[in-house]
C-alpha cells in the first residue's frame, strides 16, 4: 500500500509539473492563459519590482538548495528516497504557480515589433520551448521528473543514478535545456519592463547556478569524464569554445 501511495504521489507531482510547464509558455508569452506576465491590475513600479524580485528569489532559493547533494542526502533520511525527486519537482512547480498567481505586471514597453518581425520572434520563442522539451528526452525525461524512481521503488528495484550521456543537443552545449529557457524568455515581440525583469533575473540565475553550483556537483559526481566534456563542449551558448591553434 505504501508503494502504491508513493506512485500516486509521484504521478500527481508530475501532472502538477506539466500544468506549471505548459502554463509557463502562456504566462511568459502572453498567450492563452487567464493571467500572464503583462496582464492584471497594475500597481506602482517600485512595489511591483520588489514583489516580483521576491517571487523570483523564492523560486531560486528553493530550486538551488533542494538540488544540492548535501540537501538530498539529509532529505532522504526523512522521506523515502524514491520520493525525493518528485518532491523537488512538486515544490518547484508550486513555486512557479505562486509566481504566476502573485506576479505584478509592469507594462511600460521597452521594445515592440510588428508584422513579419513579430512573427519571426514568436517562432524563436516557440523554438526555445521546443529545445527545452526535447532536451529532457535526450537524457532521461522520466528520471528527471521522478517517475523512474517511483517505478523502481514499486518494482523493488534499486534506485539507479542517471547515466552520463552526450546525445544530440548535448553535443553542442552542456545545458541545452537552459539555453532553451533563455531563448524563450528573451524572444519577446513586445518587451515590457515586467518581462525584461523576468528575463534578466532568470538568465542571471541560470548562468550563476549552472556555473557555480550544478557544474561543481557534476564534476564531483562524474569526475574526469565530465571534466573532459567541459573542455570539449560550451556550457550554454553554442559555438563559443574554440580550439587553441
Amino acid at each position: 500500500m505504501k508503494k502504491v501511495l508513493i506512485v500516486i504521489y509521484g504521478i500527481i507531482a508530475y501532472l502538477i509539473f506539466l500544468v506549471a510547464f505548459l502554463y509557463a509558455i502562456g504566462f511568459v508569452g502572453n498567450l492563452f492563459v487567464p493571467k500572464s506576465i503583462d496582464s492584471g491590475e497594475e500597481i506602482s513600479l517600485i512595489p511591483a519590482l520588489l514583489n516580483n524580485l521576491g517571487l523570483l528569489s523564492l523560486f531560486a532559493i528553493q530550486h538551488s538548495i533542494m538540488a544540492r547533494p548535501a540537501f538530498k542526502k539529509w532529505f532522504t533520511k526523512i522521506i523515502n528516497p524514491a520520493m525525493e525527486r518528485s518532491t523537488y519537482i512538486l515544490l518547484s512547480s508550486l513555486a512557479l504557480l505562486l509566481i504566476y498567481w502573485k506576479w505584478q505586471p509592469m507594462t511600460a514597453i521597452v521594445w515592440e515589433t510588428e508584422n513579419v518581425t513579430s512573427i519571426l520572434v514568436m517562432v524563436v520563442f516557440f523554438l526555445g520551448w521546443t529545445i527545452v522539451f526535447l532536451s529532457t528526452f535526450m537524457i532521461n525525461h522520466f528520471e528527471l521528473f521522478g517517475l523512474t524512481q517511483i517505478y523502481q521503488n514499486f518494482k523493488n528495484e534499486t534506485i539507479t543514478s542517471p547515466k552520463f550521456q552526450v546525445n544530440w543537443f548535448y553535443k553542442l552545449v552542456r545545458h541545452p535545456l537552459m539555453l532553451g529557457f533563455i531563448i524563450a524568455f528573451w524572444a519577446a515581440p513586445t518587451m515590457t519592463y515586467g518581462r525584461l525583469l523576468f528575463a534578466m533575473v532568470t538568465t542571471a540565475y541560470i548562468l550563476i547556478a549552472v556555473k557555480f553550483l550544478e557544474e561543481k556537483d557534476l564534476k564531483k559526481i562524474l569526475g574526469k569524464d565530465y571534466e573532459a566534456y567541459q573542455k570539449r563542449v560550451p556550457m550554454i551558448f553554442p559555438f563559443t569554445k574554440f580550439k587553441k591553434g
